[in-house]
């Protein structure tokens, strides 16, 4: 028989917790508002007082943080869960979605994209032309003292920009010039969930406290700067993709992360300042595109002619772990260049390996030291990840530390090794990161090593029972082979959201790169970092995004007519997916060839892209042909489109349809309710390409591997005679039997000869 002090406790307990549930609901978050403009009672004038009016009456209190008028038509503010439900069931609310919290993914660049030399002259136009396109980039601010914004040689501002230099703590006006054109802030979303900035920790203004926006700013535009480097690493000529582009900086990332009610007011004055590119090295969990605020204003961007580049994501090599997936932005995943910062680690067995590395500080002795595993030399759970206060000094001291990779940031490991004692660190990666290579400013001795070095390097430890090592370093190294290759950290498909739009679309080079800094906190980023570079190198998939964004204002320099779709189309059908060899592009990851759902259409191929031959162009109403193919309702699509469509109930709308240029061909979608049976199942996809270029004929190729199904393209030529001209084909896949794999790939090619217009298949089968 249970006591009765149980009974009290279990009564308190449901007491306590309907306390809490209470306490839960009226607990203010930040939502977004998506209000239906179109629906404005006669009783308002003014779109701003409806939107007070509304909220007023659910929330006497509340006030709005940002009202949007052009990638959406809304507001956000402050509400409790109750009052949101209230708000939602008002005329004239489209949708309210609670606040989302997105977060950043984070020199050789023109040389291995083949942007110098003689050979790319053909890609640059007069300074004039390239100077009056504008890359507007959000992230986290701007270092406007960079020598990457050096505005000499540039002319006027362009006439056909309407944003401004705002000013706040540490940022004049006189901040910008004639390259950094505009900078603006966005904090309120960001002060609404964390209080107000510690304005003596943080800038509140466009300025730049993190590197991380600075950096992808001058990988996209930044000048030419000789004498750039790291250290003396990668030591030479800095220059952004498109160095005579103009940048418009827009800081919606703060040190608690990216909130979307900033990310769509950035997002929303960039459209009404007049930028040309947007570029967005940041992304959140993958959702749906009416509940994405990244890909509804994006659709708003795009559909005003502003192409829209984004970062797939670090969360690689998982399958399916993209995020930015919706078509109409340009999905940009990761690669290596040919360059390398080796250190060399030499055993007491004998044994060599190579890592990356760096160190710029005092070197090691030349002779051997002691060596441990940090898994051997700590007491806690987690100690072999050199986490803090997790080793004993007693078993470090004066020795050199093998630490895993993983939970805390690679140099912080290293400070944690220092502070115990150690001289020096050499990081293993685990079978998270495989043999990927990333290198760091580490600030004690440190070589970082794949997995495959790691377990062999513990081994030794493991089975010597007095071991020991050296290391050195050996500056940078160039023309390394293979390259590219697929970095593992790099985001793959297939895409989660929908299956038919291959995703990524491309990938550019990601690792190891070398652009422009902030003068606020030293290369590592951490606290106790002081050293001032006015470079820096690092790696992700932030930092292939502003390559392609980048490329893209040089391509709309030279074909200002194209839109969005088309300079996408232009990069990808002419990136490339094998080597000179004809072997496909490796997957770090894996050590084997990487696939369509690795590298999208291949890695960019800026001098082929400016003549493609064909371009797959699309209109907004391809798009919202698209969201019907969905089933998204009427109010979903008003949300993303910003006007009342009508799906046709008569009208097959097909997702397959949409004019991408590459193909995913999900087989339990096509093909599963038909997998056991003998007949043959038949899909069809139809595709329309644009000419381009000169008077041609083009014939078409396919290559596959799949001997299951066959893919046959009608009609075979396409013969166009003038520019701007559409030909339609269709692609029937006819397959004979199920799958004996998960996935299996073909490309399929155009050519006249001279031109090679190519596009990626993807089959999958879950």
């Amino acid at each position: 028989m249970a006591r009765p002090g149980g009974m009290v406790l279990s009564t308190l307990f449901l007491m306590l917790f309907h306390v809490f549930v209470h306490a839960g609901q009226n607990q203010k978050k930040t939502y977004i508002i998506y209000m239906d403009k179109s629906n404005i009672p006669a009783d308002f004038d003014d779109h701003t007082l409806w939107y007070d009016s509304s909220l007023k009456s659910v929330s006497k209190g509340a006030n709005m943080l940002y009202t949007y008028n052009n990638v959406i038509h809304g507001y956000s503010t402050q509400l409790t869960a109750d009052e949101a439900k209230s708000l939602e069931q008002q005329p004239g609310i489209l949708s309210v979605h609670e606040e989302v919290r997105y977060e950043l993914h984070t020199t050789r660049s023109p040389t291995f994209l083949g942007l110098e030399g003689r050979e790319s002259k053909s890609f640059f136009l007069q300074a004039e032309t390239r100077s009056e396109v504008i890359i507007g980039v959000l992230d986290t601010g701007v270092w406007p003292e960079s020598k990457s914004f050096d505005d000499t040689g540039l002319g006027p501002v362009p006439m056909s920009w309407k944003g401004e230099c705002q000013i706040g703590k540490n940022f004049k006006a006189s901040s910008c010039n004639r390259k950094l054109i505009g900078a603006r802030f966005f904090s309120q979303g960001y002060e609404a969930a964390f209080g107000a900035i510690d304005e003596t920790t943080e800038s509140k203004s466009p300025r730049d406290d993190d590197g991380h926006g600075t950096h992808t700013a001058t990988t996209a535009a930044g000048s030419v700067v000789t004498g750039a480097s790291l250290f003396g690493y990668a030591a030479g000529t800095a220059r952004g993709m498109a160095s005579h582009a103009r940048v418009a900086a827009y800081k919606v990332c703060w040190a608690g992360g990216c909130f979307s009610s900033d990310i769509l007011a950035g997002m929303d004055q960039a459209v009404i300042d007049g930028v040309n590119v947007l570029s967005l090295s940041l992304g959140g969990t993958i959702s749906d595109y009416y509940r994405d605020i990244v890909a509804i204003g994006g659709f708003s961007a795009a559909s005003q002619g502003i192409f829209v580049s984004c970062s797939a994501g670090n969360g690689g090599p998982g399958s399916g772990s993209l995020s930015n997936a919706a078509p109409w932005i340009t999905t940009v995943g990761a690669g290596t260049m040919d360059r390398e910062f080796p250190a060399y680690i030499s055993l007491g067995n004998g044994k060599k390996f190579s890592g990356v590395s760096l160190y710029s500080g005092k070197a090691l002795p030349s002779s051997v030291m002691p060596l441990v595993y940090a898994g051997n030399a700590s007491q806690a759970s987690n100690g072999n990840l050199c986490t803090s206060g997790s080793l004993i000094p007693e078993k470090v001291d004066g020795k050199i530390v093998v630490c895993d990779r993983g939970m805390n940031a690679r140099a912080q490991k290293g400070l944690v090794v220092k502070d115990a004692g150690g001289i020096g660190m050499i990081l293993a990666n685990t079978d998270s990161y495989g043999d990927e290579l990333v290198a760091d400013a580490h600030l004690i001795p440190t070589a970082a090593v794949g997995q495959t070095a790691g377990d062999l390097i513990k081994r030794y430890i493991a089975s010597d029972s007095n071991p020991t090592t050296t290391i050195a370093f050996g500056g940078t190294k160039l023309g390394v082979q293979p390259s590219p290759v697929v970095a593992a950290f790099s985001s793959r498909g297939p895409n989660p959201i929908t299956p038919e739009i291959l995703k990524p679309d491309l990938i550019a080079p990601g690792v190891n790169i070398l652009a422009g800094w902030t003068g606020k906190v030293g290369p590592t980023g951490l606290p106790e970092d002081t050293r001032n570079v006015g470079f820096n190198i690092i790696s992700g998939t932030s930092m292939s995004c502003p390559h392609v964004s980048g490329l893209a204002a040089l391509l709309k320099a030279a074909h200002p007519e194209w839109s969005p779709a088309a300079i996408r189309s232009a990069l990808m059908t002419t990136g490339y997916s094998t080597y000179k060899n004809g072997k496909m592009i490796e997957d770090v990851a894996t050590g084997m060839s990487s696939t369509p759902f690795d590298h999208g259409a291949g890695h960019v191929n800026p001098a082929a892209a400016l003549n493609p031959g064909l371009v797959y162009d699309l209109t907004v109403d391809d798009y919202i042909n698209f969201l019907c193919a969905l089933d998204y309702s009427p109010s979903m699509i008003k949300v993303i489109a910003k006007r009342d469509i009508s799906c046709e109930n008569n009208k097959e709308y097909r997702v397959a349809d949409l004019n991408y240029p590459s193909f995913a061909i999900p087989l339990e979608t096509a093909w599963g309710e038909h997998a056991n049976s003998s007949a043959p199942t038949v899909t069809r996809y139809t595709r329309t390409l644009t000419n381009v270029g000169n008077p041609a004929t083009y014939k078409a190729s396919v290559s596959s591997e799949m001997q299951e199904v066959k893919i046959q393209v009608e009609p075979q030529t396409l013969t166009f005679s003038r520019k701007k001209e559409k030909k339609t084909y269709t692609v029937t896949f006819t397959a004979s039997s199920k799958p004996s794999g998960t996935t299996s790939f073909a490309r399929l090619e155009w050519s006249d000869g001279q031109h090679v217009v190519a596009s990626p298949i993807a089959f999958s089968w879950t």
